[in-house]
């Protein structure tokens, strides 16, 4: 599939989520057959680009390309500004928030705020390309069907975008009104699709491979995003692409392979946020990882009390050797849990 000059591996992205797809979780879901990931939002806003959070999150060091970096606000020329300051460190591919749902975003009129209100989403839009249409650089877009089921606006936001210059566009199957609840429909995506020339992504819901190739076949769609599905279980992706080639399903992972990866995410999100907030941060990681595994609940409760990297790690290592001793091949993952899923953005 190509974006731009890019030619990406497939057409599995990882969606990106505030506060889970951070430099380490983009490279483990690239190592394991993500063929694009986008990351987090970073604001717009002057004041917060040399914050320690916006800096983290533009953290692309290592990174393998093309690195894509996804933007949020609500003024043309200050999101415009924000495009050419991540370019300039190393952005490749640029991505409008048009998508998040969180209160604190829309209740500032970013993110899918933005698409109650046309005439500055096409603004936003136009003033972004604009910056990076000289430099080379591709802009992407994402948004939900609408602001509610009375206002499903993505096909008219959608023309206008591609019009401006948008050079590929994700649908999250979802209004801003519905968050995350209830279930993605995806007939506002084939439509969407239908009336573009442009690649389109489908997001919302896309869980298992059946439901990847479910989907694909109804709206048509160019590729596919998952978000909260690959927390835990970032290796869907190979599962996805195995099953879209052979229609059949993967085996499931060795323990210790998956022991060995989480090891080694946890190891990363060290080195890039220290020992304090590492350790505070990678437990949602861990709990995503042991949800619905054998002894997980137990384990996370007791991986809450731990303060120390090598606490953390040791634990780890432990409660994987004993459940390999077990299950050599790692037992099915069920459902994940509402409380421990996070928002994509």
């Amino acid at each position: 599939m190509r974006l731009g000059p890019f030619e990406l591996p497939n057409r599995l992205f990882v969606a990106p989520m505030a506060g889970v797809t951070d430099r380490p979780f983009r490279q483990l879901c690239r190592r394991l057959g993500a063929g694009h990931a986008v990351s987090e939002m970073v604001t717009s806003r002057k004041d917060l680009w040399h914050s320690l959070k916006t800096s983290r999150r533009a953290d692309h060091a290592g990174e393998p390309g093309p690195i894509a970096v996804q933007i949020a606000g609500t003024d043309a020329q200050m999101m415009a500004e924000a495009a050419a300051y991540n370019i300039d460190r190393g952005a490749q591919i640029i991505d409008i928030n048009m998508g998040c749902p969180a209160k604190k975003v829309c209740n500032k009129w970013a993110g899918s705020a933005l698409m109650r209100d046309e005439a500055l989403a096409l603004g936003i839009v136009e003033a972004v390309v604009a910056v990076c249409a000289p430099r080379g650089v591709p802009v992407t877009l994402k948004m939900r069907t609408g602001w509610c089921d009375a206002e499903r606006n993505a096909l008219s936001i959608a023309r206008a975008a591609q019009s401006a210059g948008i050079a590929l566009l994700t649908v999250h199957g979802r209004t801003r009104e519905q968050g995350y609840k209830g279930a993605a429909e995806y007939e506002t995506i084939a439509a969407v699709k239908a009336a573009l020339t442009i690649p389109v992504v489908a997001n919302g819901d896309i869980t298992t491979p059946q439901k990847a190739r479910e989907v694909l076949a109804f709206t048509n769609a160019d590729a596919l995003m998952i978000g909260r599905a690959a927390q835990g279980r970032p290796w869907i992706f190979r599962e996805i692409a195995h099953y879209l080639a052979t229609g059949t399903e993967l085996a499931p992972p060795p323990t210790s392979e998956v022991r060995g990866w989480l090891l080694e995410h946890l190891h990363e999100h060290y080195a890039l946020y220290g020992e304090f907030t590492g350790v505070r941060t990678a437990r949602k990681h861990i709990g995503w990882a042991v949800r619905a595994l054998p002894g997980g609940e137990a384990f996370r409760a007791v991986m809450n009390t731990l303060d120390s990297i090598d606490a953390q790690v040791a634990a780890v290592g432990t409660f994987f050797d004993r459940l390999a001793d077990e299950f050599p091949l790692l037992p099915q993952h069920a459902a994940a849990n509402d409380d421990l899923l996070a928002l994509e953005a």
